[in-house]
């Protein structure tokens, strides 16, 4: 009985790798053949025009995707050349508009500083003419302070007050000599 009851392994051991066994070669080439010829014929006309469909396809959207995506370059690089253009522009106009107001600005403060320059001269003008005026005053006043003077001095000194024609002969004299 104990020969009755092998296991699996024991009978594959006695039989050996199915694929070796020169018995069944024959059947296995048959089998192989037509599964061969069943695959190629699934693959030739199933499975191989889908695959070439699905590449087409993909082929074309990547076309379409390279077409779409030069025409925005091409749009980006116009939007570029219009906005560098403007740029300079914009550019050229703010040192346009910086030039004029600095032009304007240096001309206003010439035209201020003159006419604080022709203020001054006249302030200038009509202190000189008041000092003049006043000195003029002043020394016209200088005999007679002069003459009221020396006859204080003199009345201190001598104790009388000398006469007036006198005192002012000799300090018209005296101011005359300078």
């Amino acid at each position: 009985m104990t020969e009755a009851i092998k296991t699996g392994a024991e009978v594959a051991h006695e039989v050996g790798f199915p694929p070796f066994n020169a018995e069944s070669f024959a059947s296995q080439l048959f089998w192989l053949a037509i599964t061969f010829a069943f695959l190629y014929w699934f693959v030739s006309r199933i499975a191989l025009p889908r695959i070439g469909a699905v590449l087409d396809e993909r082929k074309q959207r990547i076309d379409t995707d390279l077409g779409e995506a030069a025409q925005l370059k091409a749009k980006a690089d116009e939007a570029f050349t219009a906005y560098e253009a403007g740029l300079a522009t914009a550019k050229a106009n703010a040192q346009t508009i910086a030039e004029e107001t600095r032009m304007r600005l240096v001309s206003e403060s010439e035209e201020q500083r003159k006419s604080l320059e022709h203020d001054l001269s006249n302030k200038i003008v009509a202190a000189e003419k008041t000092i003049a005026d006043t000195k003029a005053q002043a020394l016209s006043h200088v005999g007679e302070i002069s003459s009221d003077a020396a006859a204080s001095i003199v009345e201190r000194l001598l104790g009388s007050a000398p006469a007036a024609a006198s005192v002012e002969t000799a300090v018209k004299s005296a101011l005359d000599g300078r």
